[in-house]
């Protein structure tokens, strides 16, 4: 197999930036997008890393670590409890449009290489957000940002619109025996 050549210049630079999607019933999909957070930070470049549906109540691990990492910033909407198909409150739909409005002003600013939308795939399922404004959202990137959206339930129209998309089954979960989340290793 032939090595291809990297595509950034230069340290703190991405000259391509893809369209990642991250998705499927298999556990690891924020995992996946967390490595990738890591892995451009240490590359000097500039990681937004957006949360939906993960309000800033809850005690997630990656956004500790995070916060003690320069390049990496942190920005968290959702209410406590969980959003239901069809039954969404309008504060969960409230918290959507403010992550979505974080992740454009991201995109834009110039700031920022990597933009991760944590969970944006389920908020999309459960009709907090239009499928066509993060469809928006992927048509106006900016050619150096790389864009990464995770959450089960990927729209096909997102899929078709994507450079890479990984799809993580569930073969086995300890969920299904009974086995509650754990402190560390699942959030």
């Amino acid at each position: 197999m032939t090595q291809q050549k990297p595509v950034n210049n230069s340290e703190g630079k991405l000259e391509k930036g893809l369209v990642s999607v991250f998705t499927g019933q298999g556990k690891g999909k924020t995992t996946a997008a967390t490595g990738i957070a890591v892995r451009a930070a240490g590359h000097g470049l500039k990681v937004f890393f957006c949360f939906f549906l993960k309000g800033i109540m809850y005690d997630y691990g990656e956004m500790k670590s995070f916060k003690a990492l320069p390049n990496i910033t942190v920005e968290s909407y959702g209410i406590e409890g969980w959003a239901k198909k069809d039954e969404a409150k309008v504060k969960d739909k409230e918290q959507a449009a403010l992550a979505l409005k974080a992740c454009r002003q991201a995109m834009f600013n110039g700031k920022y290489n990597v933009i991760i939308m944590d969970e944006v795939n389920i908020a999309t399922y459960l009709n907090l957000l239009e499928v066509e404004e993060v469809l928006e959202l992927i048509e106006e990137k900016p050619a150096g940002v790389e864009l990464i959206l995770t959450g089960n339930f990927a729209d096909p129209r997102l899929v078709k619109e994507a450079d890479l998309v990984s799809e993580i089954l569930a073969i086995k979960h300890p969920y299904n025996e009974g086995v509650k989340t754990r402190q560390g290793i699942d959030y």
